[in-house]
């Protein structure tokens, strides 16, 4: 049985039973809060212990060398870290001089639960001091999703068996001592006080301290406020909190609020802490301080806790209604699937033009930066059930085209060249061959343009930043790419998704996802000439695109019948995965990369996630052979894989096959199946758990003919239902063992295809079509001993 016995099944909530502090890590990351512009990881409230102490802000990093041992022309000189900036979660208790210590005393009971309705991580806890005084303590941790610089925790102390001296510590924590890094590259490279005191201030329950970071000299402000009450636990009546002392102290990096008094059994100390959070590479000192003197004067006078906690709830309210995916048959991957678009509205809502991480802000790996992760598979999901954040993060690409430009010229290539792994825009990978050659990344940034112009049909978006980010990566791979002399475009010398391979010929991934690339953006020069002339983009010059679209290679070996996944990929050695011994898996940290890279053995799905992504430049035949011939080749080192598998196993009639890759994908961070959730969530596999039941199950697809869908549910289910955004229109699709219905709302009819069927929806009315699920099939093998765990409807994670 998968699964950590410590958490609960709820549909709603992710309840943690009892505390496990080998698990803290693990669950700081599944318990932290965000909403796109501040984060903070779930550590207990008294901030020790703790696995990975945490609180980012969207943008917020350090900057590093990058070392080389040889020097070369177009290496990027400077790396950039997301840090650990000024915690604002800390509370401390003293009850009878003795410190709250989940390690002391005896912990009764300890329960944690995120509310996936509310929007709001709440903690339940028993603890009997060393000295024999028993106390319940209960917190409720928000980061509101309609105020973007607000974050606040309620925090509730009652004496159990008598009277207690209760002392409460409130604290701003600046350069917090954070753990060494360990041996897995891809964990952050983790600065060391990396915040410098520009101010601290004080007022009367207000604390403010201003720092700079070294050495990327952004500023970064964070104030807190604080309401204290004292509560009567047969009427509810309020106390007179002067019955409680209170001192107040701030230093360079530490600011401490503190309340103390006796409580007798009966009474509860209630103490409410409001934070507020703002960053600028511009903005003055007294400017800084401000704008979070300001934000918290609005929480705090203007809304208050109650009115924070009631529009959380009505922002998930809205957000349920339209985007909630129903599940009957399998209550685990319920649970798993709104936990994931949970975490997917959390990286994003107020993100505001800013990237959305490979973690989003639950985890310093991948040192904070966005990959192609983002637009490929976050906003694949996002552009259906959040689509204005799609708009947000595209529009942030937008802003860091000067600099994909100048990356494009000092590569002799013209348009842009996007960064493999950023920040703010620069390229930070310090390995070209799986960095910067990793051109893919143009092209998926322009796939997540076309699908979000599909789904909403933004016009003033298309007209500006969308043209600008389809032309110019159209010219990346115009000048990328070249004619041969048999009049086929070929795109040579690049790496595409799969990082086991480098340096490749006619990658069909990259192919196909360029070949999209260009027709689009051959579309709209031509449709609005004059939009496109402002960019310099003529007729000549799209119908160059079209030429070299219409003349993409698509290598093919004839002997095997499938397609390579780029040239001469079939021919290369077989992996021995028969002795390839489990605990080198992953096999970047164990193998180098010259072995990899002449073996076949894939990392991640590449032509399968082709198959996926441009479903419709394959035939079922093709699609069946070449997902035959992969799987035994595909060791699934990374979490971006298992969705895509689960897609195309689903579209093959491999069910069983594909319900296998869904758990795994959805499962990813709740049973941290690859043992490095601590480091934060895989947000690309929380999106995959939508893909595999949405794209997988429900079989969409999105072409420039119109949405069309495919269904089938997993042996043993009842029910899958789920709900898509279309500009001012919701489709419902609800899935039956026997049919589906499909329902429109919205002002004017809506087509879709079921099948081979064209239906139009009228709204209001429900289409009901009887399911036609591919003829089911063996599913291929896979390596020896990568093979997904097999999953079974009604499976509940094992508690005791």
């Amino acid at each position: 049985m998968i699964g950590h016995s410590c958490f609960g099944n709820d549909a709603w909530n992710l309840p943690e039973q009892r505390l496990e502090l080998e698990l803290l890590p693990h669950t700081e990351s599944l318990f932290a809060l965000s909403n796109g512009h501040i984060g903070w990881r779930g550590t207990l409230d008294e901030g020790e212990p703790h696995g990975l102490p945490g609180t980012y802000l969207n943008g917020v990093h350090e900057l590093h060398p990058l070392p080389y041992a040889e020097a070369g022309y177009g290496y990027p000189e400077s790396g950039q870290t997301v840090i650990n900036v000024t915690n604002g979660k800390i509370i401390r208790l003293m009850v009878d001089d003795e410190p709250f210590d989940v390690r002391y005393g005896t912990l009764v009971s300890h329960e944690r639960c995120l509310d996936l309705k509310s929007g709001v991580l709440r903690r339940d806890v028993v603890w009997t001091s060393p000295t024999g005084r028993t106390v319940r303590i209960r917190s409720t941790r928000l980061v509101s999703l309609t105020q973007r610089a607000i974050a606040a925790v309620r925090y509730e102390v009652e004496p159990l068996d008598g009277p207690a001296r209760i002392v409460l510590q409130s604290e701003l924590v600046a350069n917090e001592e954070l753990p060494h890094r360990h041996d897995d590259p891809r964990a952050a490279a983790m600065l060391q006080d990396p915040l410098v005191n520009d101010i601290h201030s004080i007022g009367d329950t207000r604390i403010t301290l201003v720092h700079t970071v070294r050495h990327s000299g952004l500023r970064v402000a964070a104030a807190m406020d604080h309401t204290i009450e004292l509560v009567t636990k047969n009427d509810g009546e309020h106390s007179d909190p002067d019955a409680l002392g209170v001192h107040i102290e701030a230093e360079a990096d530490l600011g401490r609020y503190t309340v103390g008094g006796v409580v007798q059994p009966g009474q509860t100390v209630r103490l409410t802490k409001f934070v507020a959070y703002g960053w600028s590479a511009t903005r003055s000192l007294p400017a800084m301080r401000d704008q979070v003197d300001g934000a918290l004067a609005v929480a705090m006078l203007g809304m208050g806790w109650d009115t924070l906690c009631a529009e959380q709830r009505d922002c998930l309210a809205e957000f349920w209604e339209r985007s909630d995916v129903e599940i009957e048959g399998d209550a685990d991957i319920q649970q798993a699937v709104r936990f994931a678009l949970f975490q997917l509205l959390q990286s994003a809502r107020r993100a505001e033009q800013r990237a959305i991480p490979a973690k989003g802000l639950t985890g310093s790996g991948y040192d904070g930066h966005a990959f192609w992760d983002t637009e490929s598979f976050v906003l694949h999901v996002l552009t259906y059930v959040d689509a204005p954040s799609v708009a947000h993060a595209l529009r942030w690409r937008h802003s860091t085209l000067p600099t994909a430009r100048e990356r494009a010229a000092q590569l002799g290539l013209k348009g842009c060249a996007f960064p493999w792994r950023t920040i703010t825009g620069q390229e930070c990978s310090a390995y070209w061959p799986a960095g910067t050659a990793a051109f893919h990344i143009d092209a998926d940034i322009a796939d997540a343009v076309i699908r979000y112009l599909r789904v909403t049909g933004d016009v003033e978006f298309a007209h500006k930043e969308g043209m600008e980010l389809l032309v110019e990566t159209a010219r990346l791979w115009q000048s990328l790419g070249h004619m041969d002399e048999a009049g086929a475009f070929r795109i040579a010398g690049v790496t595409g998704p799969d990082e086991y391979s480098a340096i490749v010929d006619n990658n069909i991934y990259t192919n196909l996802m360029a070949q999209q690339n260009l027709l689009r953006a051959a579309d709209v020069v031509d449709h609005h000439p004059g939009h496109a002339a402002t960019l310099g983009a003529s007729a000549a010059e799209s119908a160059a695109w079209r030429k070299s679209a219409n003349a993409m290679f698509i290598p093919y070996d004839e002997m095997r019948d499938v397609h390579p996944q780029s040239d001469g990929f079939t021919d290369h050695e077989l992996w021995d995965f028969e002795n390839t011994p489990p605990e080198h898996y992953p096999l970047l940290l164990r193998y180098p990369y010259f072995q990899l890279y002449r073996k076949q053995v894939v990392k991640q799905a590449d032509l399968v996630l082709a198959l996926h992504m441009r479903s419709d430049a394959f035939t079922l035949e093709q699609k069946q052979r070449d997902f035959d011939y992969y799987e035994p080749l595909t060791v699934r080192d990374s979490s971006l894989s298992a969705c895509s598998q689960a897609v195309v196993a689903a579209e093959v009639g491999c069910t069983q096959l594909a319900y296998d890759y869904l758990a795994e994908a959805a499962l990813m961070d709740i049973d941290d199946l690859e043992r490095n959730t601590s480091d934060g969530l895989h947000l690309a596999s929380l999106a995959g758990a939508w893909i595999a039941l949405v794209d997988g199950f429900g079989g969409l697809r999105h072409t420039d003919d119109g949405l069309s869908f495919a269904p089938q549910l997993p042996k043993g289910w009842t029910r899958l239902c789920f709900g898509l955004v279309l500009g001012d229109g919701h489709l419902r699709v609800d899935v039956r063992p026997d049919d589906v219905e499909y329902l429109y709302s919205g002002k004017e009819p809506y087509e879709v295809r079921h099948g081979d069927t064209l239906l139009r929806l009228e709204p209001g009315t429900p289409v009901t079509r009887p399911l036609t699920p591919p003829k089911e099939r063996p599913g291929p093998s896979q390596p020896a001993g990568r093979a997904p765990l097999r999953r079974a409807h009604d499976v509940v994670r094992a508690t005791t």
